[in-house]
This record gives structure tokens, C-alpha cells and sequence, in this order.
């Protein structure tokens, strides 16, 4: 048995996963889904002092309260820098990082750093009222929907789940100097239907840091993958148990 450990991304919650749980847990696996500080069960703790230090703080401290090891650690979009954050610190309890249509970070920089066109985001944000924080993205036209998501009843259902991300867990930057972290085998999974125009996604290297050739695997569909398509999301990440 794997544990897996699924974390979302911005704006969303830990119930973003729900159609994916079962599917993981009915083949034997264990399955954590939390929400971070701010979000679903903890939007109340939501205020400007929550950022990627409060939202690594809260996966690594699971991490390490429920003893897990051999976990595999998938990370949604901005939780991307959560998962890298969380194997740099306890590099011995992960068995494998998943980037999940997720930004990949180098040492030293913000999500802003990975993906350009958060700044716009956040200097809309200081222009209202609060500054500290930016709300959800509005839904677009098919193919882009809401967060890739386009039937009606699912983007509705999604609304429902979606808070507002505070600045500084765009602004904050990643501390990865623990070369433990470097064995760690990684997978990257690409929504590739439906991409918002400004998203950019940096090439993958063809060389894990651990020395091994890249796993790159990809779904005809958009960024909330975990909505759209969690039976193939689920029989990929089957795949790493």
C-alpha cells in the first residue's frame, strides 16, 4: 500500500479531489487530500500573513504528525512549490514527487518567478480595497471554462470550493538547498486542452535531477484534471503505487 498525498493548488480546496479518492483508495491505497491554511475546512485562518511557508509548514507537518513514508506527493499548479518545499525538508519520507499541471520551481523563486503572469494578479490585487488578496479566476469561454472545467454542473459544484489566494503565496520564494531531495524520482503530468493564453509551462528537462530520464505523461483536458478526467488521472498515479 502507497500513501498518497494529494495537495491543490490556489483557490481551491482539499474537496477538489473527491471524485479522485475513492478511485486511489479502492485500489488498496491510502489517501490524504487536506486542505491548506486558508481553504475549505480552514477558510477562516485565510488573512495576509498566510503564505508558501504556511502552506508548505501545513504538508510537511502532516507529513511528519502522521509518520508517513514512502509517500507520493503530488502537487496541482501552484502547489508545485508546496511539493518541492516539503521534499526538500523531509526528502526520506518521499517516494515520489507528481506535478500535476503544476509549476516547477528552482531555488529561489516565487510563483511569479515560474509563471510570469501571476504579477498581473497581484497588481490588480493592490489596486482594490484589501491587496492582500486575489480572487479566483473569473470562468471563460469553452475550452478554458472554469479552471479548465467546462460542464455546467461541475463548474457550478467547483465555484462552491474556490477562496481567494493571498499575495504573499505568490511572492515567497522556495528554499531548495537539501541535495537529499535531488534522488527523489519525479513525474510530470500536462492538462494540454484548453490552455489560457499568457500560461506558460517551461520544458521539462530530459534528465530527473536524480540522473534517471524524464517521465512526462499528458490528458486531453483542462487544468482541473482531478474534475474532468479522474478515472485516467487516477490510473496514472496507480502507476507509481
Amino acid at each position: 500500500m502507497s500513501t498518497y498525498l494529494l495537495v491543490h493548488g490556489a483557490w481551491h480546496s482539499g474537496q477538489c479531489w473527491e471524485r479522485v479518492v475513492p478511485l486511489l483508495a479502492s485500489a488498496g491505497q491510502r489517501v490524504l487530500a487536506p486542505s491548506l491554511t486558508g481553504y475549505g475546512d480552514k477558510a477562516h485562518l485565510l488573512g495576509p500573513d498566510v503564505g508558501l511557508d504556511t502552506h508548505v509548514g501545513d504538508i510537511a507537518g502532516l507529513v511528519t504528525a502522521e509518520d508517513l513514508t514512502d509517500v507520493i506527493l503530488v502537487g496541482h499548479s501552484y502547489a508545485g512549490l508546496v511539493i518541492s518545499s516539503v521534499a526538500d525538508q523531509v526528502p526520506d519520507r518521499i517516494a515520489h514527487l507528481v506535478y500535476l499541471d503544476a509549476m516547477v520551481p528552482e531555488d529561489g523563486e516565487s510563483a511569479v518567478d515560474v509563471q510570469p503572469m501571476t504579477q498581473a494578479l497581484i497588481d490588480r490585487a493592490a489596486g482594490s480595497g484589501a491587496g492582500w488578496r486575489i480572487p479566483p479566476l473569473p470562468e471563460l469561454p469553452p475550452p478554458m471554462g472554469l479552471f479548465g472545467v467546462t460542464d455546467p454542473a461541475d463548474a457550478a459544484w467547483l465555484r462552491t470550493l474556490l477562496s481567494d489566494q493571498p499575495v504573499r503565496c505568490l511572492q515567497q520564494p522556495v528554499r531548495l538547498d537539501n541535495p537529499a531531495a535531488n534522488a527523489i524520482p519525479r513525474t510530470h503530468i500536462h492538462c494540454v486542452a484548453g490552455v489560457p493564453e499568457g500560461i506558460t509551462r517551461r520544458p521539462v528537462p530530459p534528465i530527473q535531477p536524480n540522473g534517471s530520464p524524464a517521465q512526462v505523461w499528458e490528458l486531453e483536458t483542462g487544468h482541473d484534471c482531478m474534475i474532468t478526467m479522474p478515472d485516467e488521472l487516477s490510473g496514472l498515479l496507480l502507476k507509481l503505487g
